[in-house]
């Protein structure tokens, strides 16, 4: 297991989710690659559907603010962790990234929505679990 992706949200799964990839990046010196992705919806000549406009220094500022945010207070030392912010739907670019960057194993938080809840939500968790090519991870 060489590479292993951590998608964020900031949450406190997310965060769960983290430090559970950190235990496994140690015990088999794996890289972490810690990963936002801004939602942005369909768009058209740069403006969203509904009318506003997406700057992309505002969309690198709160990505820079979750990676941020999920990084508080845990220790990184002794691991090589990268961060990325990337953009479009979360659990497409998560597929998509996994491919790229030739991932061994994604490390994903779970809101804790339940089966039926998740049926109606769409959770990403749950695509990227049932995309993915690799092992997925869900940490609570």
């Amino acid at each position: 297991m060489k590479k292993i992706l951590v998608a964020t949200d900031a949450s406190e799964y997310s965060r769960q989710a983290l430090k559970s990839a950190l235990k496994l990046a140690r015990k088999f010196h794996s890289e972490v690659e810690l990963l936002f992705v801004l939602y942005t919806p369909l768009m058209y000549d740069g403006t969203l559907l509904d009318g506003d406009v997406i700057s992309q220094d505002l969309a690198k500022k709160r990505g820079e603010q979750v990676l941020q945010t999920t990084l508080e207070g845990i220790d990184v030392t002794d691991v090589t962790l990268t961060k990325k912010i990337l953009s479009g739907k979360p659990a497409n670019v998560i597929l998509q990234e996994i491919e790229n960057e030739n991932i061994d194993l994604v490390v994903m938080g779970s809101h804790g929505y339940g089966a039926i809840a998740s049926a109606i939500l769409g959770s990403v968790s749950l695509r990227v679990l049932h995309g993915a090519k690799c092992s997925v991870l869900i940490a609570r």
